[in-house]
């Protein structure tokens, strides 16, 4: 379920505005009952032994070379720091989804370990400045076009990871927001996520007073590219004009450096037909530069989890969110218990309002938000056995919710903590070797 897109760049046939809206409208969203699951993990890759000393390139490259060898199920691709990330085939259940990448995910330990390399999971690298791995002309062109809202984009684009959780987007439901009520649900439950998962306080040796610092980064990198569309609209009115005025991050050509364009966005782009016309190669390249937490293509994909510790950490996050979504009892549970909480993003959309920035700077220190994930967690406990969940992933559940969910923490303040030596470990700038 990787979102890298080709770089091929020969002209096809031009698109205008309205087969733009048409087109986003008709491919973004797929109806009907919830029938598939995936998950897109990132991970940092680290030194075994020592895993603040940052990876050489030319070790990356080797590795990386020899893991191209390695038959997996999953899409193995590496983000432009340097992250790998294994995207899940589409799954016909969670404990599908869970056995396709835990094994994927051996394979590609084994050969890690083979060069004293491993995975690490957090949300934002703790311990190293963004550089750049990839030299291509896709990241060449981002990382021009970030750098103009800050140093926020280099940090996103390579010292960041997440667990994104990818699910189908429903039933078409009647009255005029359609496909709102599961939009609407990923939204408001996905600042409860926000705060359950937190796992990215510490940049560069240092807390950065952000639970999720990854979350903060994307709203540094501003709502044209980062955020959400309006709620209040049919999700595909919403959703195809959100992408007709983002800003294009660039124009692709043959040979030498990609045109980045200032402050032309895409329907200014099919009206003014310049620097070219754009085509449907185009628009699908575009739609792959905008980052918002739920992103539709086709199914809906959920981007607001940071990374997580451990091997199997990933699987919580997963079983929750999928048990919320695609069991319908568990699904109208949550839909009632993130309901009080719209009230605090005062319409603004997400990761930008209120209710998000508190996700991300506070966790489940937040009262409201530590009340809605108890409430959940019990919800997703309960709706794992009728999806098929084994023993294993509930008795997995179920410690994360005594040892985050119950007490109001989640795993960035065991980092904290061990920063602090209020754990019995000592502190300093190598404690989390």
């Amino acid at each position: 379920m990787s979102d890298t897109p080709s770089d091929c760049t020969e002209p096809r046939t031009p698109v205008t505005e309205a087969e733009v809206e048409a087109l986003v409208r008709g491919i973004c969203f797929k109806t009907g009952p919830p029938r598939t699951v995936g998950v897109e993990v990132e991970w940092l890759v680290h030194e075994l032994r020592t895993p603040q000393l940052p990876v050489t390139p030319e070790r990356l490259e080797a590795v990386y070379a020899a893991l191209r060898t390695v038959p997996l199920r999953s899409a193995l691709t590496t983000e432009p720091g340097g992250q790998l990330e294994l995207s899940s085939p589409p799954a016909a259940s969670l404990m599908e989804c869970i056995g396709t990448v835990s094994a994927d995910l051996a394979a590609v330990r084994a050969v890690l370990a083979e060069d004293d390399l491993g995975l690490v999971g957090f949300g934002q690298d703790p311990w190293h400045p963004p550089r750049r791995f990839l030299r291509e002309p896709r990241y060449d062109a981002m990382e021009a076009c970030l750098d103009r809202t800050g140093p926020a984009g280099r940090a996103m684009m390579c010292t960041s990871a997440s667990v994104q959780v990818c699910l189908d987007a429903g039933h078409e439901e009647p009255g005029p927001l359609g496909l709102g009520r599961r939009w609407w649900l990923a939204h408001q439950l996905g600042a409860v996520l926000v705060a359950a998962f937190a796992n990215s306080p510490w940049a560069g040796h240092e807390p950065t007073g952000w639970l999720s610092t990854r979350q903060l980064l994307w709203m540094e990198i501003g709502a044209g590219r980062a955020g959400a569309p309006s709620l209040d609209m049919n999700p595909r009115t919403a959703w195809a004009r959100h992408v007709l005025e983002a800003p294009v991050m660039c124009v692709r050509r043959n040979g030498g450096p990609w045109d980045v364009p200032e402050g032309l966005t895409f329907r200014e782009w099919t009206r003014s037909q310049a620097p070219r016309p754009p085509t449907r190669e185009d628009l699908d390249y575009h739609i792959t530069t905008l980052f918002p937490p739920v992103r539709p293509r086709g199914h809906l994909e959920l981007r607001m989890i940071d990374a997580q510790p451990g091997d199997d950490g990933w699987i919580v996050p997963l079983a929750v969110t999928t048990a919320l979504f695609d069991d319908p009892e568990a699904a109208e549970t949550a839909y009632r218990i993130v309901k009080p909480l719209a009230e605090r993003a005062l319409s603004l959309p997400a990761p930008h309002n209120p209710l998000w920035l508190d996700a991300a700077r506070q966790g489940l220190n937040d009262p409201e938000l530590h009340e809605a994930a108890v409430a959940c967690f019990a919800a997703a406990l309960e709706a794992l056995p009728r999806l098929g969940a084994t023993t294993e992933v509930t008795e997995a559940v179920t410690a994360y919710r005594d040892r985050y969910v119950v007490p109001g923490r989640c795993p960035a303040d065991d980092l904290l903590e061990r920063l602090r030596g209020t754990d019995g470990r000592a502190h300093g700038k190598d404690v989390l070797t």
